[in-house]
C-alpha cells in the first residue's frame, strides 16, 4: 500500500512539474512577439539575480553571521563569471568556496 502511494505521489508531482513548465509555452505561443513578453525577457533575469543576491546577503548583513564568508563567495562568483562567462562554473565555484569557508577554513561569526 505504501509503495503504491509513493509511486502515485511521485507521478503526480512529475506531472504537476511538467505542466507548470510546459503550459506557459503552450498558452503564450501566439503571443511570442508581444512587447510585454520582450520587456520581461530582457529585464526580468537581472532583476531576479539582484533579488537572489539581496536574499542571500539578508541574514549576514542583518545578523552579522557569516558576512565575511558570504562576501568572499560573492566576490568569487563575480570573478568566475567575468572570467569564464559560464553560469554553472560561477555557481559551482561560489558554492564550493562558501562551503569551504563556512565548514573548515573560516568559522567566523557563528
Amino acid at each position: 500500500m505504501a509503495d503504491g502511494y509513493l509511486i502515485a505521489f511521485i507521478a503526480l508531482a512529475t506531472l504537476a512539474t511538467f505542466l507548470t513548465r510546459a503550459l506557459p509555452f503552450l498558452l503564450l505561443s501566439k503571443q511570442a512577439d508581444h512587447p510585454l513578453l520582450a520587456f520581461l525577457g530582457r529585464y526580468l533575469p537581472p532583476v531576479l539575480m539582484v533579488l537572489l543576491v539581496v536574499y542571500a546577503l539578508r541574514t549576514p548583513l542583518v545578523e552579522g553571521d557569516g558576512l565575511v564568508q558570504s562576501l568572499v563567495a560573492l566576490t568569487v562568483v563575480t570573478a568566475l563569471h567575468l572570467l569564464a562567462r559560464n553560469a554553472l562554473i560561477s555557481i559551482l565555484g561560489g558554492t564550493f568556496c562558501y562551503m569551504l569557508l563556512v565548514q573548515s577554513l573560516m568559522p567566523l561569526g557563528g
